[in-house]
């Protein structure tokens, strides 16, 4: 009877970690937006990708400027040269100023909607040159420059905290590896201790201390640059 309740509760405890990670993702314009830990991984991932490929965009763009093509000649270059999610992006903003969206809603909708905090310094720059003449070209050049300088002090940053989060895979894994290896080495010692109740709670409380010890390292290796 122990045995059985064990499994449904193992059974219960897995669809809803499951369901927990999975559940609520949310397709919107080719990004992920939902609220779930694997729909806000997949956000990240994406966003991260178009950060990477935002300073190609803009040397792509202001290339363009200089051969004498208009900023939406620009964008259009950065749709057939570009790569995803980039390209995508900048297909759905021309798109939208095709069906008669201004210039301004159509920028400013892309920059929500991917969530990028150097697009809206992009975005904030395009729109400030419009209306007070600014050379965009050099807007671009040095919006480029400083994303190139702030991207290799991340990478710098996630070099040195490289250790950190080894640590903490390894501490957090560990438990769980000894655990098994005990039940393997071990099993008629381990298998009573897993159907009793003090071995129930004894793993509950190692599984909330392996997450509060991951929340605080991961709050220690996590610096915004």
């Amino acid at each position: 009877m122990i045995a059985w309740l064990i499994a449904a509760l193992f059974a219960l405890s897995f669809s809803g970690v499951v369901w927990y990670f999975v559940g609520g993702i949310k397709i919107k314009s080719g990004w992920q937006n939902g609220e779930s830990p694997l729909a806000v991984w997949l956000d990240n991932r994406r966003r991260a990708k178009f950060n990477d490929q935002l300073p190609e965009a803009l040397a792509t763009m202001s290339n363009a400027l200089r051969a004498g093509f208009s900023l939406s000649q620009a964008f259009d270059s950065v749709v057939s040269q570009g790569e995803k999610p980039m390209c995508e992006e900048f297909a759905i903003l021309q798109q939208q100023l095709r069906i008669g969206m201004s210039f301004e809603d159509a920028l400013e909708s892309m920059s929500r909607r991917v969530g990028s905090d150097d697009l809206t310094l992009v975005t904030t720059a395009i729109l400030i040159s419009r209306k007070t003449g600014g050379n965009v070209t050099e807007i671009f050049d040095k919006i480029s420059e400083t994303i190139r300088g702030r991207m290799k002090i991340e990478r710098k940053v996630r070099t040195l905290t490289a250790q950190g989060r080894l640590q903490g895979i390894i501490v957090s894994a560990m438990p769980f590896v000894l655990g098994l290896a005990m039940l393997a080495l071990k099993p008629n010692m381990m298998i009573p201790f897993l159907m009793s109740w003090n071995g129930l709670c004894a793993i509950a409380a190692v599984i909330v201390l392996i997450i509060v010890g991951w929340l605080i390292i991961r709050k220690i290796i996590k610096i915004d640059v």
